[in-house]
């Protein structure tokens, strides 16, 4: 690793103004000095297929890649229907088809934000679950789930509900003791 980690954003929010991919900025001003970069998961559907005739799509092999290359993933992802979202299942299906698994012995942050009261709850639920076939190491706790999330960032993009505040902080403290 070098001096200076590497983190990985992964939003299941496509939106512009995301919350998620808000408080994956949050969580990583937070983690402290790192190299940030959040992943595009503007990729096609997936389609055995497509990937028949042409392989893995660059926009994957660019993720698989991004994801290889940091030190730890972070992903935020909204709740959809009770469930993670598509795009980011998509790209979880599409990453699965290159191997060795890029998340494999990877340290994993999970958090979530939703309009609803239970904050992603039942999305970060599913989100673990889907990612049982890539081992990752997700960290167990505390579990961020930022609810009501239109009201809990500021004009700036800064989280100013103060109990997820308070969880985020402690989620990257381990986050960063994890890697070292």
């Amino acid at each position: 690793m070098d001096e200076v980690p590497h983190l990985l954003g992964i939003s299941g929010s496509l939106r512009r103004g995301s919350y998620n991919t808000r408080l994956l900025h949050e969580a990583a001003r937070l983690f402290g000095p790192c190299r940030f970069r959040l992943a595009d998961l503007r990729l096609p559907l997936y389609d055995a297929d497509l990937e028949a005739a042409e392989g893995l799509p660059d926009a994957v092999r660019r993720l698989v890649a991004q994801i290889r290359a940091a030190d730890a993933v972070l992903i935020a992802t909204p709740e959809y229907n009770k469930n993670l979202s598509g795009v980011l299942k998509n790209a979880l299906d599409w990453v699965s088809r290159d191997k060795p698994m890029a998340l494999d012995g990877k340290p994993v942050a999970i958090m979530s934000a939703a309009a609803g009261r239970a904050g992603g709850e039942r999305a970060q639920f599913s989100l673990r679950h889907c990612l049982t076939p890539f081992n990752p190491c997700v960290l167990q706790g505390p579990e961020v789930m930022v609810a009501n999330a239109e009201a809990a960032f500021d004009a700036e993009g800064r989280l100013t509900d103060a109990t997820a505040l308070r969880l985020l902080e402690r989620l990257m403290a381990a986050l960063r003791a994890r890697i070292g």
